[in-house]
């Protein structure tokens, strides 16, 4: 009964996976180009590289396994304070029996307009979008064609009338935000941003008829960072996405405090919170800055109507990245404005 069990869930969970929502991060903030193309560049530095791996389910079936890495590179451009940044978003995704996976490759562009010329205020307007494949690996697929009056029998037909294991298809999105400082402080300050993704609708199954559209999805972006004391800040973040009759609202906030002598520029600062996706995980969050790198660590406890099944056990997440400055003439180490988060 535990196997069968197992079995529908992961079905299931294949069957959502593949033609309801895309792959998702409980450590969103730590793949800005995923939840929106104008996300990026809003850091203190030249370029951001951030790797995220996830590992979900385990404790039910064959664990889901989802990784992003994003790279950024942000320079000045003009005679102004606007700057423009290059970024490129790699996604991969496995996911249930038939090891169902997608590998996506998306370059992005963003530019941020200056809106002041004494403060931290800019409008950012960001495009992504680039080459998807999907594969199934077939010869791990059952189906009631396949049992016969003694059970299931591999030798027998699967009955499915696709011939392909494998799609590709051209995929995009758009989006814009707005980020500022808090009354002018260097340290304080806020954004709020819009996306839309699959702006195209590219064609999203292995079967050629009926033609299956992969659905637009809105996502709507916020965060606030303010400091608590001369050692300590907060750091508010929150998603609402939306993608067809599907929606998922996530929201938490880390208390970060400094360690070192210098905390204009402290050797340590450790982040500890909490998030909370909407009737699905509560998700204890810890992460370590050790200039110019950062680690976090996150782990879903699940609260939704599976968390019988599944113990309360959902997702385990590793979050690394590197911030630097670059050794150039236009650096934006320097610079008195700049888009930043």
């Amino acid at each position: 009964m535990k196997a069968a069990s197992a079995i529908i869930l992961s079905m299931t969970g294949f069957a959502m996976h593949a033609l309801a929502q895309d792959p998702h991060f409980s450590q969103f903030f730590e793949a800005p180009l995923l939840r929106n193309p104008s996300l990026a560049g809003l850091f203190a530095g030249d370029i951001r590289v951030q790797g995220v791996y996830r590992n979900q389910w385990g404790s039910v079936t064959i664990p889901y396994q989802t990784g992003s890495l994003n790279a950024e590179y942000k320079q000045p451009v003009g005679q102004g304070n606007d700057f423009l940044t290059t970024g490129l978003q790699l996604l991969y995704d496995k996911a249930g029996i038939t090891n169902f996976t997608t590998t996506n490759i998306y370059p992005a562009i963003n530019y941020h307009k200056s809106l002041s010329d004494v403060e931290n205020r800019y409008l950012s307007l960001g495009f992504m979008g680039g080459f998807v494949q999907r594969r199934i690996d077939r010869s791990k697929m059952t189906t009631n064609n396949q049992y016969d009056g003694n059970g299931y029998n591999p030798g027998l037909a699967d009955g499915e009338l696709f011939t392909q294991t494998n799609y590709n298809y051209w995929d995009g999105s758009f989006g814009m935000s707005y980020n500022s400082s808090i009354k002018g402080s260097e340290t304080d300050n806020y954004f709020i941003g819009v996306a839309y993704h699959h702006f195209n609708r590219p064609l999203n199954s292995f079967y050629k008829n009926p033609p299956v559209e992969l659905k637009p999805k809105w996502v709507v972006s916020g965060g606030m960072r303010f400091t608590t004391s001369e050692t300590s800040f907060i750091t508010i973040q929150a998603d609402f996405s939306k993608q067809g009759e599907y929606n998922e609202a996530i929201a938490g906030a880390t208390y970060s405090v400094k360690i070192g002598e210098d905390y204009t520029k402290p050797k340590y600062v450790i982040h500890a919170g909490g998030y909370l996706r909407l009737k699905d995980a509560f998700i204890p969050v810890i992460k370590l800055d050790y200039n110019p790198f950062s680690i976090s660590m996150s782990y879903d406890a699940n609260v939704s109507q599976l968390k019988t099944a599944s113990q309360g056990r959902g997702g385990f997440e590793l979050a690394i990245s590197y911030t630097g400055f670059l050794d150039r003439n236009n650096t934006t180490q320097n610079a008195v404005l700049c888009p930043k988060f």
